[in-house]
């Protein structure tokens, strides 16, 4: 009975052309149908979680950038030096080291063992540091390695040697010339890994129990969830 009633309201007893023009018709109104699991209509239930996807990605965002600038132009500053070998070494591990198995190292270190930080989203800025930090690893890796060679090509350039042949002292240089010049391509990059981490946190909201669309997408697959799916 319950099967036969879910069908009914998914429109399965009519055929397939019908069905499929019943549908565009209320996406085009942002009518996407109700959850079969929890009986609200689908819009709600992406608009609630979408807004705490949001606010994570913008975390893990800030940070990534933050920290993969800052190794990304000490590496170009001492490159080929200790320096730079260390900071290559934290990007390939922040890029080989999967999600899944960060976070989970993370809370074995921080939650489990000091007891520092908590799981999930506790209504505080504690909530977001470990799943944020687990997201953004490959981003700032990638942004280390990218602020990188964009800082190593500017380096180079001819009007950094006249600014150092007049004697600007060598911190005025970096930030003054460099950083403008070098920031062009890396701004580029930094709009397409936003993307990436709006799109690619499905396993790490998983791991830290985040309710964010993610979640819901795994939620939804497990319940057979179809419209929410």
């Amino acid at each position: 009975m319950k099967a036969s009633v879910e069908a009914l309201d998914l429109s399965l007893d009519k055929p397939l052309p019908q069905q499929l023009v019943n549908f565009f018709a209320k996406v085009v109104h942002f009518d996407f149908g109700m959850s079969t699991r929890s009986k609200r209509p689908v819009s709600t239930e992406i608009a609630e979680r979408f807004i705490l996807t949001l606010w994570l990605t913008l975390a893990s965002m800030v940070w990534a950038v933050i920290f993969g600038m800052a190794i990304g132009i000490v590496s170009a500053v001492w490159r080929n030096r200790w320096p730079d070998r260390l900071g290559m070494t934290l990007a390939v591990s922040g890029i080989s080291f999967p999600a899944s198995a960060l976070g989970m190292l993370l809370m074995e270190i921080f939650l489990v063992k000091l007891g520092w930080l908590p799981i999930a989203d506790d209504g505080t800025w504690k909530g977001y540091v470990l799943p944020s930090i687990t997201l953004g690893a490959a981003v700032a890796a990638v942004m280390a390695r990218f602020t990188r060679a964009s800082f190593v090509e500017v380096l180079g350039e001819d009007f950094v040697r006249t600014a150092r042949a007049k004697g600007v002292h060598e911190l005025m240089v970096i930030v003054k010339h460099c950083l403008r010049n070098a920031m062009i391509p890396v701004v580029t990059m930094m709009a397409l890994q936003f993307g990436f981490l709006l799109g690619g946190s499905i396993v790490v909201e998983k791991v830290f129990n985040w309710p964010g669309l993610g979640r819901l997408l795994v939620d939804a697959v497990e319940m057979r969830d179809y419209p929410v799916i």
